[in-house]
């Protein structure tokens, strides 16, 4: 059976239900593929390419996770 997103990405869930949001894509403005905002701005974007969208995600799960353990 395959994990919903909540399931495989619960601290993505948890910043956009509670903190911020976040963008996926190329833009005119970033070389980047994921970024994470909040009110203040841009709290991560990717700067390493990933093998897959997946990988790409995990990164920002472990960022975001780490990122509120420093300031919750």
């Amino acid at each position: 059976m395959t994990k919903s997103f909540e399931e495989s990405y619960p601290t993505i869930t948890r910043w956009i239900e509670d903190y911020g949001w976040i963008e996926i894509g190329k833009s005119d403005y970033s070389e980047s593929l994921i970024r994470a905002f909040d009110d203040g701005g841009l709290v991560w974007e990717n700067l390493d390419s990933y093998r897959t969208l997946d990988d790409a995600l995990q990164a920002l799960e472990d960022s975001l996770a780490s990122w509120l353990e420093e300031n919750e």
